[in-house]
């Protein structure tokens, strides 16, 4: 993997694939990395040709580094940190994006800052937010105490309750957060403190979008998908109840990207 230094942390990334054709960014979620989202189902590159694809730990995720600070996390700061790191890997470029969860987020935020940027967005699972966000944030804070007062091992232990979604129900569970015992607290809190753009900035965006969601997840509500896709003027939305309607995710993002392939 290679580096590259932001303000507060250092992001690990790889980049595969054609090494002349557009560039597809493939994003993660809250306390995953990028290998593990490969591992998970949640990596949607896998039927996408002529592509170069970037993937790359979020700050404080996986192989990146990064600081015990909670502002830090918010998804406005992860939005610039993709946003710098785009300068690098495909400076001047319009982009493709897909990711999940704090992924969706990154994108969103990203695409507000720079709309030039980015060809099209494929948002994955959207997270709590709005309406819901404060429960989900509750949540987050009290995992943060969690942790600092009886160590990783209490969290997921708990998380041991919780059933998957039907659509990951043949899929391989996660466990352990790819993400240190030191950070974690203040991973969750950065979580705590933020929410999607306001439904206004987000209805300004003029990007194609495609959203995929699934069934039965708290965390991660069919009512966030499809407010989003009421506000998106440029948007699809698909719903997975299934492993075989998640099966078809590559196939869908790939349809969609080559669609809008600059």
């Amino acid at each position: 993997m290679k580096r590259f230094q932001t303000a507060g942390a250092t992001l690990a990334y790889e980049v595969s694939g054609a090494p002349d054709g557009p560039l597809f960014v493939q994003t993660h979620g809250l306390t995953s990395s990028a290998w593990r989202e490969h591992r998970a189902g949640l990596d949607v590159t896998g039927a996408l040709r002529g592509f170069r694809v970037l993937r790359y730990d979020a700050r404080g995720h996986g192989s990146s580094t990064g600081r015990a600070v909670a502002v830090d996390y918010v998804w406005p700061r992860l939005a610039e940190d993709l946003l710098e790191l785009l300068e690098v890997v495909a400076p001047g470029e319009r982009v493709h994006t897909g990711g999940p969860s704090m992924g969706t987020a990154t994108q969103l935020y990203a695409a507000l800052q720079d709309p030039q940027r980015f060809a099209s967005l494929s948002l994955l699972v959207p997270p709590t937010a709005w309406a819901t966000r404060a429960a989900q944030a509750e949540s987050y804070l009290r995992s943060a105490e969690l942790v600092e007062n009886e160590g990783m091992g209490a969290f997921v232990r708990v998380g041991e309750s919780v059933l998957p979604p039907p659509a990951l129900a043949d899929r391989p569970r996660e466990r352990v957060p790819a993400v240190s015992q030191e950070l974690l607290p203040s991973i969750f809190r950065g979580a705590s403190l933020t929410d999607l753009p306001d439904k206004d900035a987000v209805a300004s965006i003029q990007t194609p979008v495609q959203i995929l969601a699934w069934v039965d997840d708290h965390a991660h509500p069919v009512s966030t998908a499809e407010q989003l896709h009421r506000l998106l003027p440029d948007s699809q939305l698909s719903i997975a109840e299934t492993p075989e309607d998640l099966a078809t995710w590559p196939a869908r993002v790939a349809q969609f990207v080559h669609r809008h392939r600059s």
